[in-house]
């Protein structure tokens, strides 16, 4: 049996590889870098900010540290996925925009080896590239016999792909009270990008520029969780996260059409940042937990086309909270889980130059336990802002949806 659904499984995740790669996004913001990175969290790490760095629940799966996987049940069997839809208005000082948009979020599986070892498995994204605008403009231009004359043009803007990454890690549970972790990825997927500039104005040439980026590395994270529970009541968890910096296996290159007419070729001239993150949460008689998070990526001092400038360190910080009213209460409404969350983040882009705004996000959940057996739904909604109006914003709501199936695969039954 476990041999039958584990085939099956694998399959699932294969097959959803495409599925991911056709992403939907219309954000102007995911044409600089990679696109927009993906923080990859679960519905119910959304609900509360993002926290997750600390969270050791054994009816979830935890991507954000690797420590996290030995909190599974040595029973059980544990299969999530998750959905995503995304209201997006776009504003400046000339107008406002709306879109819809919809997604797969990712796709996870989990199960223990032993009491003290288990192991973790999935399909996330990494990054997401989407938009489609332009501009109109002009420029002055000289002319022997008139003044202020102006040559018209359209300047386009497209963009679209993403890089995906496959994921496999395991934990290690040590002393009671200490657990340590891996993950393994490998990046794959192709980033486009393409700006034309065309003349209204006869007499002046067009000209287009096609930017493609091609991935296909690998990278590690590292995890470590420390918990301990005092008086019964009070519940402590402390989480530390860490990725080193890693050359990016990636082709890209670059076609300029018009003037001038050539193509560029870069190999291997990106990285991936040195990452690292720490997390804490408190849990009062298995009813109120509240917890923080802190990441900081350091892109920075990552090479994006060879150059050490062009990107910018990005630093989140998450808090959240969930309420559960009793835990092992008889009615239904007892069990379901209510969350709040805020965050605050810095891109990881520049704008002319310069470093972006802060983004932040507010957010609230709900997790609803299936009626048989340990699984759930969870859902977040939540609100953000990108960006400002007198450049360009971005304000949107983005629905999560996950769920979790929680299986018991690891026994033997009666006969």
């Amino acid at each position: 049996m476990f041999n039958r659904n584990l085939f099956i499984v694998v399959v699932f995740l294969m097959g959803t590889c495409n599925l991911m790669a056709q992403n939907n996004t219309n954000s102007p913001y995911t044409r600089f870098g990679y696109g927009e990175l993906i923080d990859t969290y679960t519905a119910e790490q959304r609900a509360m900010g993002g926290i997750a760095i600390a969270g050791r629940n054994p009816l979830t799966i935890n991507t954000v540290n690797p420590a996290s996987f030995t909190a599974v049940d040595s029973l059980t069997f544990m299969f999530d996925i998750g959905f995503s839809g995304l209201i997006s208005r776009f504003s400046n000082t000339k107008g406002v925009n709306t879109k819809f948009t919809s997604n797969l979020e990712y796709i996870t599986l989990q199960f223990p080896f032993s009491k003290w070892m288990a192991f973790s498995a999935g399909l996330l994204p990494y990054s997401f590239s989407g938009y489609s605008f332009y501009r109109n403009d002009s420029i002055a231009v000289y002319h022997p016999t008139q003044s202020n004359n102006y040559a018209r043009y359209v300047q386009s803007y497209s963009g679209n792909g993403g890089i995906s990454q496959v994921y496999s890690g395991v934990s290690l549970k040590l002393f009671n009270h200490l657990a340590l972790g891996v993950n393994a990825y490998y990046m794959f997927g192709e980033v486009n990008n393409n700006r034309s500039t065309t003349f209204t104005t006869t007499g002046y040439e067009s000209s287009i520029q096609e930017n493609l980026i091609k991935v296909s590395s690998y990278r590690f994270r590292y995890g470590l969780q420390y918990f301990q529970n005092f008086a019964k009541k009070h519940d402590v968890k402390l989480g530390l996260i860490f990725e080193t910096k890693m050359p990016l296996n990636a082709e890209a290159q670059q076609v300029n059409t018009g003037i001038p007419s050539d193509t560029v070729f870069y190999n291997n001239e990106f990285d991936t940042p040195l990452m690292f993150g720490a997390g804490l949460q408190y849990t009062f008689n298995e009813k109120l937990m509240i917890g923080v998070d802190y990441v900081q990526q350091q892109w920075a001092d990552a090479r994006f086309y060879n150059k050490t400038d062009s990107l910018s360190s990005r630093s989140r910080i998450s808090a959240g909270a969930e309420y559960i009213p009793d835990l092992r209460g008889r009615s239904y409404f007892d069990r379901v889980r209510y969350r709040a969350g805020f965050s605050l983040s810095e891109p990881y882009y520049k704008m002319a130059g310069n470093t972006a705004v802060k983004n932040y996000g507010i957010t609230f959940g709900i997790g609803l336990p299936l009626r048989t057996g340990n699984s759930m739904i969870n859902a977040s909604v939540e609100y953000g802002k990108i960006g400002e109006r007198s450049v360009f914003r971005e304000d949107y709501f983005k629905i999560t949806v996950n769920t979790t199936f929680n299986e018991n695969w690891f026994f033997k039954r009666k006969l």
